[in-house]
């Protein structure tokens, strides 16, 4: 068993690693800002078509993801486009958009920052070329968000933006630019002590989970070798922190997105099982039945039905909400 020192020195590390990681992360958001301030930013957006398709090597996330480019030049392959992201440049990828990203030129130096929104988090992570023009994370860092909707709603907000005709267009990319990359500089600033911790080894692993959650071959296996551990200590360290074993977690998240898809898309069944990380359909519907009771096929028909009640019952629409109060006839003052 390690000593009490030598559990305190790793932490003492871990936590000037986390600390050298966000001073610059925070130097490459403030260079953002400066730029979008000074009307430079070089913002490229994929256009929001193919959404929740699926394509053959491609995968696509529930939450917009914005590409930093620092080294080298990252090409991205759409259903519909490519877009090569060059230094200093920044590319957004909308949510449920398929795509495929790799390493442009072979042999240089290479390097990006990634910036994602999972569950109530914000994860930061540099990416560098960890095979021939395959970009994998180097390290990552995940801070706390409470009010995570507000930051993907600026994100989505820059895409239509970013994708509209108006006068104003120009304007309205920059300010959001500014904004959106204040709120997770200031993210990065405030950072937390927890997440350099073992403590943080855990919540990395959900928030590695979910960003590659459409990936067949995600296992615990290769998130020990994303977070430089073996798959034994992480899934003790899980289980000893959760209570949950870490499988059980991989397969119950892949079950919350499916549930989404069913709820949220009307894509196929089978389109539903690739893009939660089943290669057999057969095989998600015994899953899916397993956490939920029903067959996926059920559980949408029941969202269906629910809908329609919905839809028939009294009430009175509003451009941001439906109130179904039964309206009462106001009573008169009595004269006095």
């Amino acid at each position: 068993m390690q000593s009490q020192n030598g559990d305190d020195n790793i932490l003492k590390f871990r936590r000037r690693f986390s600390e050298k990681n966000r001073a610059e992360m925070h130097a490459i958001l403030d260079q953002c800002i400066q730029k979008a301030m000074r009307g430079a930013a070089r913002l490229k957006v994929a256009q929001v078509k193919g959404t929740y398709e699926k394509h053959p090597q491609m995968h696509y996330h529930f939450n917009p993801e914005i590409f930093i480019q620092l080294e080298g030049s990252t090409e991205f392959a759409f259903p519909r486009e490519q877009l090569t992201l060059q230094p200093g440049e920044i590319c957004i990828v909308p949510s449920g958009v398929p795509h495929r990203e790799q390493v442009a030129a072979r042999g240089g130096r290479f390097r990006n920052l990634v910036i994602a929104c999972y569950e109530n988090a914000v994860s930061v992570h540099f990416a560098t070329e960890v095979a021939p023009g395959k970009p994998d994370i180097e390290a990552i860092e995940t801070f706390n968000a409470p009010d995570i909707h507000q930051i993907e709603d600026l994100a989505n907000l820059l895409i239509q933006a970013f994708h509209s005709a108006t006068p104003a267009r120009d304007s309205a990319v920059r300010g959001l630019l500014i904004a959106y990359f204040s709120i997770v500089r200031n993210l990065v600033d405030m950072g937390n002590e927890v997440y350099s911790s073992e403590s943080g080894k855990v919540f990395q692993a959900k928030c590695l989970v979910r960003e590659q959650i459409s990936n067949s071959e995600l296992s615990v296996k290769t998130l020990a070798e994303k977070l430089q551990c073996s798959a034994d200590y992480l899934s003790h360290l899980f289980h000893r922190e959760t209570g949950e074993k870490l499988i059980q977690y991989i397969q119950r998240t892949r079950i919350e997105s499916a549930r989404l898809a069913l709820e949220a898309t009307s894509l196929y069944i089978s389109e539903i099982a690739w893009s939660s990380g089943f290669a057999d359909p057969a095989y998600f519907a015994r899953v899916f039945r397993k956490f939920t009771g029903e067959s996926p096929q059920s559980y949408r028909d029941k969202l269906e039905q629910a809908r329609q009640e919905t839809d028939r019952r009294p009430k009175t629409v509003y451009h941001d909400r439906e109130d179904f109060t039964r309206g009462r006839p106001r009573q008169v003052a009595a004269a006095l």
